[in-house]
């Protein structure tokens, strides 16, 4: 496979995210308190992750600490990928009523923000892709080496700090209607609390003492929690500068897929497709492109637990191919 190229768009750079953008966009500022809450969340797990290599060669890692990481990873990761983006964002399926609530709480877990506030921020992302208005666009300070990486670093995670949070009320006016996905989306705290004690208490039951607890909180909490957290922003920060572009996208969006964060990312590093095709519940729409996501989605729907699901339309696909000769398309999962 070839290697990912850099796309560099000729426009000049992004005004101020906010700039020209109605005033109905643009909800009520960060509290102290949330911007002192989002340091924490982000650079402790963070600090976790950089301690993974002394910590190893001080006490070990066990298998158990192994499996629940990646069992709580992918709870977590697909929570956010299949719950908070393809369903409650772009309504890519409709879901039963348990189905729903348990995506927004597995989505909460990965302890990336309330879900409704999670779906405002992306559907503006999406209404000002790559332009003005964008909330983390990695081409907002130019095209030049420093300006880009000045970019993608605030496309990473220097736009979370932002004061100013999108406005729930003009973005995701539908969920704010669904009173039980308010009451998920409000208890917030709870499941990131969750999701930092479950692996400890497992570790703990299973081995039956208090290193094994401190063990599977370390490895499949903190260090689980940071990863995710990195994977999931370089959807953002990477998946707009470096990579391919198969298919036209809108405007002066610069979306492309990324292929080693694949498999991390359960198939939302397929994301030149997802821009052209938003509502789309395959991303890795071509052949050899795996999808984790897409695939669960396909279960679901397979169990009755969905339905509606908005697969690849083969035709609507083809005419958004940048090359004469499309390549073969599958249609479903």
């Amino acid at each position: 496979m070839s290697a990912p190229a850099l796309t560099r768009p000729t426009a000049p750079p992004l005004a101020e995210p906010h700039a020209g953008l109605p005033a109905h966009a643009i909800g009520r500022h960060k509290s102290t308190l949330e911007i002192v809450t989002l340091y924490v969340i982000v650079l402790v797990p963070f600090l976790a992750l950089a301690a993974v290599v002394p910590a190893v060669w001080g006490w070990g890692l066990s298998w158990l600490d192994v499996g629940l990481a990646v069992g709580f990873y992918y709870l977590t990761l697909l929570g956010v990928t299949v719950g908070y983006h393809r369903h409650f964002t772009h309504g890519s399926f409709k879901a039963k009523r348990p189905l729903r609530l348990a995506l927004a709480a597995a989505g909460s877990m990965a302890i990336q923000g309330p879900v409704i506030q999670w779906v405002a921020d992306h559907r503006r992302h999406h209404a000002f892709s790559d332009r003005a208005g964008d909330p983390h666009s990695p081409w907002r300070y130019g095209t030049d080496l420093r300006s880009l990486l000045k970019g993608m670093f605030h496309a990473h995670l220097g736009w979370l700090f932002d004061r100013r949070k999108t406005n729930q009320e003009r973005y995701a006016p539908d969920l704010l209607k669904d009173g039980a996905l308010v009451t998920t989306s409000k208890l917030f705290v709870v499941w990131a609390f969750l999701s930092l004690a479950a692996p400890a208490v497992i570790g703990g039951l299973v081995t039956g003492s208090w290193a094994g607890a401190w063990s599977a909180f370390f490895w499949a909490g903190l260090v689980r929690v940071a990863l995710l957290h990195h994977v999931t922003w370089s959807i953002n920060s990477v998946c707009h500068v470096v990579g391919n572009r198969p298919f036209v996208s809108p405007g002066r969006d610069r979306a492309t897929n990324f292929w080693p964060l694949a498999i991390l990312s359960a198939g939302e590093s397929w994301h030149n497709l997802h821009h052209a095709d938003p509502t789309c519940a395959r991303h890795g729409v071509l052949r050899g492109q795996i999808d984790i996501s897409a695939r669960v989605i396909w279960v679901f729907e397979k169990l009755g637990w969905a339905h509606a699901v908005k697969w690849p339309d083969p035709v609507r696909l083809a005419a958004k191919r940048r090359d004469a000769a499309p390549a073969p398309v599958a249609a479903s999962a």
